[in-house]
């Protein structure tokens, strides 16, 4: 029953406006329309002067003349108090981000698909003449699309089928004739089916990337878990070392400490013996002068010398030439060894703490780019106090160690084995490694400056210490009018003169080194491109000529 109701609804249809007929009238070719459908329809190709029916294209010319269907406005009528008339859902009707079909009339119903050869966008009803009728079928029917008229040519109005490769752009078969007379056009299908293969390419090219950049991912999701888990292991290692060094450290603390209570005790108790000793010995002594001083007093002579040999004799002294005297100095050396062994652990931490910071930051996986601009130079910027047993004794270090100054008078330093004896040189207390910047100022008029990076087994003493004349370090030089660059005795020269603050950009494991003329902007001066196998140094060194108020001063 429901299917007999449905087949009638259709029958008794506009497949323009999908609903039952108003005032229907049929065509020559035998289809019926709503009478404002089809006018409607008409209006629209009346600029073409050919008049085609909405649903086998049946062309009539001219314009036929509409007469109402009275047998189908009867039936209509009955259907319409039967009460078969059904509107479509409205899921069914077009909606703003929806194609709508171009047939329907009023309230538009979806399109189902779009035809590339009318070019037009229908519903599913306006489309059955595409499905029916044989001229139809051969239509190109694709997915609703609303850029149909982007397929008609704006100059003639004609579907465009060709292809022009000279201009790269789609005509229609007029235009081979008139703009791109003589262009080489082939068919729009045979220009896609050239691109189709290359795009099947590119997309197999694209797809291979895919996996490739897949693999890497994993790869790179596989060296994090390794990184991860080779790092706690090694802070869970460090971090056992550090416990067993510290408790070895408290443990000799204490053996000290135990030592230094247990000789406390013998040297106490020693003394404390003697003490008593000296003392037994001085009331002896006291009983013995008051004996003597009542015989004196005896006037009986012969009782005087009857008594005088008992009296008169006394004990052996008790000896006291070990006693020495040295105030507060009884453990003065322990104190002085133990600064000494602090000394050098500092020294052996310092070293060996480079190694272990060079090793940690040696392998970078993704290298950053180079920093352009000094707010990007200024987020490696690392601050860097110089080291006085390196400082040459002419050299006066002030403001925390950041300021170095040429003196005539002798610095009254401490002897070290790391001390520039013939060069007015200093190197930093910190080693370099990673990427490091740091800037520096210098100032006087009479002053020639080097500024440096070195290893620290550079040599102290001869020719063969001073900065860039040796394979140990690269030194930029600024002399009143001429400036340059110095590694293993070569100079080069720097065409640029820089300003009086300098700034040093260094990429240890990349092997960059770069010097800066910092005012408003970064002047490059020199750049090295090397591979540095130690760590390195900040180095400065002052050749005054007329002003001894010239200096350096690190920022």
């Amino acid at each position: 029953m429901a299917q007999r109701d449905q087949l009638d609804r259709e029958s008794f249809s506009c497949v323009i406006c999908l609903d039952l007929l108003k005032d229907p009238v049929t065509t020559s070719c035998g289809h019926s329309y709503c009478m404002s459908c089809i006018k409607t329809h008409w209006d629209g190709e009346a600029q073409r002067e050919i008049y085609s029916c909405p649903q086998c294209r049946q062309t009539f010319t001219p314009r036929p003349v509409l007469k109402k269907n009275t047998m189908f406005a009867a039936l209509v009528e009955q259907l319409k108090k039967t009460g078969l008339q059904a509107a479509p859902a409205d899921h069914c009707y077009a909606g703003p981000e929806d194609v709508a079909c171009d047939v329907c009339t009023g309230r538009k119903l979806k399109a189902f698909k779009s035809c590339l050869t009318c070019p037009a966008s229908y519903c599913e009803n306006h489309l059955q003449p595409h499905y029916d009728a044989a001229p139809l079928k051969k239509h190109k029917l694709v997915e609703p699309s609303e850029k149909l008229q982007e397929n008609i040519c704006s100059r003639h109005d004609e579907v465009m089928k060709i292809f022009c490769r000279t201009d790269k752009k789609s005509i229609c078969y007029l235009c081979t004739m008139e703009d791109h007379k003589g262009h080489d056009t082939v068919p729009a299908t045979a220009e896609r089916t050239e691109r189709q293969r290359e795009l099947e390419v590119s997309r197999l090219n694209i797809q291979q990337r895919i996996q490739d950049r897949e693999k890497d991912v994993k790869l790179l999701q596989q060296e994090v878990e390794a990184v991860s888990l080779s790092a706690d292991k090694a802070v869970e290692d460090s971090e056992k070392i550090f416990t067993q060094l510290i408790r070895l450290l408290q443990k000799r603390s204490s053996d000290v400490k135990q030592q230094i209570r247990s000789q406390q005790e013998t040297e106490v108790s020693g003394v404390k013996e003697l003490q008593e000793k000296l003392q037994q010995e001085i009331t002896e002594l006291k009983r013995k002068d008051a004996e003597l001083k009542q015989l004196s007093h005896t006037e009986d002579h012969n009782q005087f010398l009857h008594n005088y040999p008992s009296v008169s004799q006394l004990s052996e002294p008790t000896d006291s030439s070990s006693i020495n005297i040295r105030p507060l100095r009884y453990f003065e050396d322990v104190t002085a060894a133990v600064s000494e062994l602090r000394d050098k652990l500092q020294d052996i931490l310092r070293d060996k703490w480079t190694n272990i910071s060079l090793t940690v930051t040696e392998k970078v996986l993704l290298p950053e780019p180079e920093p352009k601009t000094r707010a990007e130079f200024l987020q490696y910027s690392r601050e860097n106090i110089l080291d006085p047993n390196t400082a040459n004794t002419h050299l006066l270090l002030s403001e925390g160690n950041r300021k170095v100054k040429y003196t005539e008078q002798h610095q009254s330093y401490s002897r070290h084995t790391d001390r520039f004896t013939d060069q007015w040189q200093v190197l930093s207390r910190e080693s370099l490694t990673g990427r490091c910047y740091w800037e520096m100022e210098w100032r006087g008029l009479g002053v020639g400056v080097e500024i440096a990076v070195a290893y620290k087994n550079i040599s102290r003493a001869g020719r063969e210490s001073l900065f860039g004349r040796n394979d140990k370090s690269w030194s930029l030089y600024c002399y009143t009018n001429s400036y340059g660059f110095y590694f293993n005795n070569i100079k080069t020269t720097v065409s640029v003169p820089a300003s009086s603050r300098v700034g040093v950009y260094l990429d240890h494991r990349a092997g960059i080194l770069s010097f800066y003329s910092v005012s408003e902007t970064m002047t490059l001066l020199h750049r090295v491109q090397t591979t540095f196998t130690q760590p390195l140094y900040a180095g400065f060194r002052i050749i005054p000529y007329f002003c001894m108020s010239d200096s350096i001063e690190l920022l």
